[in-house]
């Protein structure tokens, strides 16, 4: 009798370990659409500070952030929904509502001044907002974080990503690229 107490109580620790594990492998890996979104031409969204520049219109050239609604407020046309186009998409918007009464012929470039933040969580040495830079990994956003913190799971990391209006959460290698407003989770590793 006194043997089949620790029999039972490993027979416990194995199922629930086992039980464990099962939560953690029936996660599934970025949808096809992640690796598809880092490939597509860069669109805007709220917290995106663009320059825009009219030639020959000094008083329209400036620095105007995209709202939490997805427009900017232009002089003359007022607001421009920019949500989800490239710039070069806003900037014919701009030209063609310039246009109707306002510039003859308008030349209108954009050029973002600054990206959405990107949010590292989890176990990073610093936790919190950071600047989005293009051509940033996973791995550079958590290096830029305080790196990997002790018990961090090192092989890869569960993100969260907005990818056609809709919100998204997969797990990606830590090698793969970051796109302006993605959250970042860094796993505690079980072992």
């Amino acid at each position: 009798m006194a043997f089949a107490k620790p029999k039972i109580l490993l027979a416990v620790g194995i199922a629930g370990l086992g039980f464990g594990l099962s939560g953690c492998m029936s996660y599934q890996p970025a949808p096809r659409a992640f690796s598809q979104a880092t490939i597509q031409p860069y669109t805007l969204d709220s917290g995106d500070r663009l320059r825009i520049t009219v030639f020959d219109a000094e008083g329209m050239t400036n620095t105007y952030t995209v709202d939490q609604a997805g427009y900017i407020a232009f002089p003359l046309i007022g607001q421009v929904p920019a949500r989800g186009k490239t710039p070069q998409q806003l900037s014919g918007q701009i030209a063609q509502k310039l246009k109707q009464g306002y510039l003859r012929d308008p030349d209108v470039t954009i050029d973002v001044d600054r990206y959405r933040s990107v949010y590292i969580m989890g176990e990073v040495g610093q936790p919190g907002q950071y600047s989005y830079v293009p051509g940033m990994t996973i791995q550079n956003a958590i290096a830029v974080a305080g790196g990997f913190s002790p018990r961090a799971y090192q092989g890869n990391t569960d993100v969260t990503r907005k990818i056609n209006g809709q919100v998204m959460t997969g797990r990606v290698r830590i090698s793969d690229p970051v796109l302006a407003g993605d959250t970042i989770y860094v796993r505690e590793r079980l072992f």
